[in-house]
């Protein structure tokens, strides 16, 4: 029966929508209206050509930015690692708006431009960017302090924050810094050890992984170094081969390290730096600030929201970068050089209305915090380390951060939410119910006595966490500091001093501020062998960093409030009328609970008009293996994104087990897919793979069943490989066994044949035959039509966006009759009938190929 489309009624309602639409347009209009406009930008792109002093050759692909009105302030902005000039390009524009000459570049190594990478080496990436300076020097349109000093501001991200520092500490032409999330000490960043006075760190392999693959995949070589300087490229691989440094690698990290220069830097420096930093976190910015302030240079301190593991708009960027050159570079003075921090807040900005974090001053400036002693209790407790480091906790993974770690709480862990924790690994110190609220701000400080069991050596991770009355846990922004001793005696403790992260976090009173010590972290180069430590306090006391801060105003937002008001009534509305819809649709239908997989008049038309499904109506019963087929173009993929919700359909419905489908709806949870590629994580193994996606789905370890979905695999020992190194096939077989976790009540596989040889093409056949068997569902597409009729129980052949047929493959195939064959009702009475009018006759099968079948029903021409 075809569904009824629902009708809006032109009611009140409907005309009060309207009408607050239109009120919403106008304010957005006049707002729109007071908006300056930008001025006109020139740009001029072009190569620069020059042997910086003691170097190479290096040819540069550069984009001047010209503001309306010369001469005026240079700024050279430097990109991300990775990245390149166009990245930099809303920046660009924007500073260029305000009133400066700006010059963007793309980084040797990277893009366009020449060279080999070798992280911002003093004798490559800084000697280009002097380069650049003198480049700017000669232009007119700059202006000079001296004949050949333009007055010039740099500014930068990450590795063109490192670029900025590095620049401002050998080039006294610089008048201003901006240095955004950036490190202090490369080897430190990537080997960082938080127990004082013991070095070098814990390896950090899933950052440096993915940055070296992301640089060297661009430009594959016999050698996989891309593009990477052969020591550079040297250094990565042997740390990635032992997880630690040697002195060379030692040595090449600290000289491209801001923290050989920061005595030198004379130009007032901007330093902000993210809160959600896996990578490069506070500690680092924190030893610049020291660094550059004991020189006595001014110095402000942004602790802001994101960073490497959670974006900031460049728009704020540039407000930052405003705020701090427009005063030295225009008007020759000093800025504030107060110190602010953020805290996840609901304000609303005076400039664009949009919703921002709390700022919040630092009372007394960069340096002012204090340590609170904390009193905190917990027995000594022995952790374990497993064999080969796995199962490993999960806090952060690259671009990710705390995110992935708030998925799901592991069964077992009271409260948790995050993937942290992992019973038999941590041990937890926790201090009474606070009676105040504390802004804990900065690395406070612990005291631990550590014994090593069987081993000479300890790599654990401390964290601080802040844990609710209701037993809910935070661990803010996912992160840990690793702690690697060495030299230790088997069963003699030791006494360590360790800086926990440096953290943002109001803790309100009544939390309880938690110290936990975990063996693994995913993130971290872990020790291969089994290993047991006894942990427990040295000192009773927690030095918890705080500071005193005031919300700082975010301005006059009224107009923009009242815009928001307007918003927030039209949402509601909105959700009403979607509530209304939703109701008239009839989420369940009982009659259907049993029933895996129901299509009606399903219909899908896109923006241009494309009408990818129409008006297509069929079911699927339990225990089969539904085979999807049709040409290119027929509408299969737009079927499965329907059937799995992550497209909404324009007529019709789709329901599984009764339940209508909609984006996030829960039944859901009852299917596994496999749809446009796996999704993997390069630089993970197979086996961290489909236990990360199934810490994501927040269900319990054991209901993964990751047994069956290693023998599905089939990749034996190359379970434990990156997955980068597979091949097709071998990815393939992972991404069904992904899909097959926690063995879903129905199964939904895009092209599952593809990359596979035959022998596991039959493998994977009986693979899918037994799981109907047990009465699991399976819908699959395929291209490969000799497959899908050995391997599936019923079929449904599409063409055109509509249903051709569909039946089981044994009705369907028997269903054509060929050209010089005759189907009768009873062909053995038909065949008596005949003898006995003297006429000989046989009785032949009508069963005809899927293939036959298939191009009578689509087309030969397709």
């Amino acid at each position: 029966m075809k569904l009824p489309r629902t009708r809006i009624p032109r009611s009140r309602a409907v005309r009060g929508l309207l009408a607050a639409f239109v009120v919403l347009a106008l304010a957005v209009g006049g707002v729109a209206l007071f908006r300056p406009g930008s001025p006109h930008i020139a740009t001029r792109s072009q190569f620069v050509t020059g042997t910086p002093e003691g170097g190479t050759p290096v040819r540069l692909d550069t984009t001047v930015y010209l503001p309306a009105k010369t001469p005026a302030p240079a700024i050279l902005l430097a990109h991300g690692f990775g990245g390149s000039k166009t990245d930099l390009a809303g920046e660009a524009r924007s500073l260029a708006a305000d009133g400066y000459v700006v010059l963007a570049y793309t980084a040797r190594g990277f893009g366009r431009s020449g060279g080999l990478i070798h992280l911002d080496a003093p004798s490559y990436e800084v000697a280009d960017a002097r380069l650049l300076v003198s480049y700017l020097a000669a232009m007119p349109q700059v202006i000079k302090d001296h004949p050949g000093d333009p007055r010039i501001g740099v500014a930068g991200s990450s590795y063109g924050g490192g670029l900025a520092l590095l620049l401002a500490g050998t080039d006294r032409r610089i008048d201003a810094v901006g240095a955004d999330i950036t490190w202090n000490d490369l080897s430190t960043a990537l080997f960082p050890n938080a127990a004082q006075g013991h070095a070098p760190g814990v390896f950090k392999k899933l950052w440096a992984g993915q940055l070296f693959g992301a640089a060297a995949g661009r430009t594959p070589s016999s050698n996989g170094c891309g593009r990477f300087a052969a020591d550079v490229c040297a250094a990565y691989q042997q740390a990635a081969a032992t997880g630690r440094p040697d002195a060379t690698i030692l040595s090449l990290l600290q000289a491209s390290s801001p923290a050989r220069v920061l005595s030198r830097i004379t130009a007032p420096t901007l330093l902000s730096q993210g809160e959600q930093d896996s990578l490069f976190d506070l500690s680092q910015a924190d030893a610049n600030a020291r660094g550059i302030a004991a020189a006595g240079t001014p110095t402000k301190v942004i602790w802001r929201s994101g960073g490497h593991d959670g974006g900031t708009s460049t728009s704020q960027l540039v407000g930052f970068l405003r705020s701090w050159f427009d005063p030295i570079l225009k008007h020759g003075r000093v800025p504030d050089r107060s110190f602010t921090a953020s805290l996840t807040g609901a304000a609303l900005s005076s400039q664009d209305g949009s919703s921002i974090d709390q700022t919040v001053r630092i009372e007394g400036g960069y340096g002012a915090g204090r340590q609170v002693p904390v009193a905190l209790s917990g027995a000594s407790r022995t952790i374990f380390a497993p064999a080969g480091g796995n199962p490993a906790a999960v806090t952060a993974v690259p671009g990710l951060g705390g995110l992935l770690g708030q998925a799901a709480g592991l069964a077992g862990v009271t409260g948790a939410t995050q993937l942290a924790s992992i019973p038999g690994q941590f041990a937890s110190f926790s201090s009474a119910p606070l009676t105040k609220t504390e802004l804990v701000a900065g690395s406070s400080t612990v005291q631990l006595r550590i014994t090593a069991r069987t081993t000479t050596d300890a790599t654990l991770f401390a964290s601080l966490h802040d844990v609710a009355p209701d037993g809910s846990d935070t661990l803010p922004s996912g992160l840990v500091a690793p702690i690697r001793l060495t030299g230790l005696r088997p069963g003699v403790p030791t006494t360590v001093t360790v800086r926990l992260p440096g953290i943002v976090q109001s803790v309100p009173a009544g939390h309880r501020v938690v110290v936990r010590v975990a063996t693994t972290d995913l993130a971290y180069q872990l020790p291969t062998d089994a290993r047991s430590y006894d942990v427990a306090l040295a000192s009773p006391q927690l030095g918890l960093s705080t500071a005193v801060g005031r919300t700082e105003a975010t301005g006059h937002p009224w107009p923009w409030l009242i815009v928001g008001l307007v918003a927030m009534a039209l949402f509601l509305l909105g959700v009403a009328f979607a509530a209304v819809r939703r109701r008239r649709r009839h989420s369940f239908e009982p009659a259907l609970q049993h029933v895996p997989v129901s299509i009606e008049h399903l219909s899908k038309v896109y923006a241009d008009g494309y009408r990818a499904v129409d008006d297509v109506t069929f079911s699927v019963q339990q225990g089969q293996v539904v085979g999807l087929l049709g040409p290119n173009g027929a509408g299969k993929t737009t079927l499965l994104r329907t059937l799995m919700g992550l497209i909404a359909p324009t007529t019709g419905s789709i329901r599984l087990f009764g339940e209508l489908i909609g984006p996030g709806a829960a039944v859901l949870s009852r299917t596994g897919a496999f749809i446009e590629g796996p999704g993997l994580l390069p630089h993970l193994s197979g086996r961290d793979n489909l236990r990360l996606f199934w810490a994501a789905t927040g269900r319990p370890e054991e209901d993964a069943d990751f047994e069956t979905a290693l023998e599905i695999a089939g990749l034996g020992p190359s379970i434990e490989r990156r997955v980068k190194t597979y091949s097709q096939g071998m990815r393939q077989r992972l991404a069904i066994a992904q899909a097959m976790l926690g063995l879903p009540e129905v199964l939904i596989l895009d092209e599952p044949a593809n990359g596979l040889d035959p022998p596991q093409i039959i493998e994977m056949r009986e693979v899918l035959r037994r799981y109907a068997e047990t009465g699991r569902t399976v819908v699959l597409s395929s291209h490969l039509l000799d497959e899908v009729e050995q391997t599936c129980t019923h079929v449904v052949v599409m063409h055109n966006g509509r249903l051709i047929t569909a039946g089981s493959v044994e009705e369907i195939v028997g269903a054509v009759a060929g050209p010089d064959r005759l189907r009768v009702a009873d062909p053995e009475r038909a065949v008596r009938v005949l003898a006995d009018a003297g006429i000989e006759a046989q009785q032949v099968a009508t069963r005809h190929s899927l293939e036959e079948v298939f191009m009578q029903l689509v087309g030969a021409d397709e």
